[in-house]
């Protein structure tokens, strides 16, 4: 089920981040197809329904039309073009979201053999915090954690000490931007 144990240890650390702030008894509509992360949701009790692959940046239906308590959005607002107008669209009052960081020492992920599998964006804090701001969203609740891989080098070292991901718990704000 994880060919690769650093995903595995950041799906724990999600997943214990939504425990601590969403109750198993939440509707969930996880934006993304069906995916490990997902079925460990399940097993927690959550209901969740996943987005079926459609262009989030060209098809926001399934964000309109949800009847979800909860939007969770794991690793997937880096890959599109305009995150803003997917934040927007959510309708649900809640929503758990986590994001690859920008590294200084790093370049933006990008698949050599997935043209698909690429970040258009890789945030700082501050700036995904001010684009949950932007869209409507209050955050209630945030985390960031190191996520160092097996390999070995200088940046494999920086990766113990610096943050790569980040997670925020955040309600629709009441007042307008």
């Amino acid at each position: 089920m994880y060919p690769n144990n650093s995903h595995h240890k950041r799906h724990l650390k999600t997943l214990d981040f939504l425990n601590q702030n969403i109750d198993p008894a939440s509707y969930i509509l996880d934006l993304g197809i069906k995916n490990p992360l997902s079925e460990l949701m399940q097993a927690q009790g959550y209901k969740v329904e996943n987005t079926q692959g459609e262009d989030l940046d060209e098809d926001q239906k399934g964000l309109t039309n949800s009847k979800a308590e909860v939007v969770t959005a794991f690793e997937i607002l880096e890959h599109l073009l305009s995150p803003y107008q997917v934040l927007k669209s959510i309708k649900a009052e809640k929503l758990v979201a986590s994001v690859p960081l920008k590294l200084w020492f790093s370049y933006d992920y990008r698949s050599k053999t997935d043209s698909r599998d690429r970040h258009f964006h890789e945030f700082e804090d501050w700036q995904f915090d001010w684009l949950l701001e932007k869209t409507g969203w209050k955050i209630m609740a945030s985390q960031k954690w190191i996520n160092p891989p097996k390999s070995f080098g200088v940046r494999s070292l920086l990766r113990y000490f610096t943050p790569r991901h980040y997670i925020v718990y955040a309600e629709k704000s009441t007042h307008k931007s």
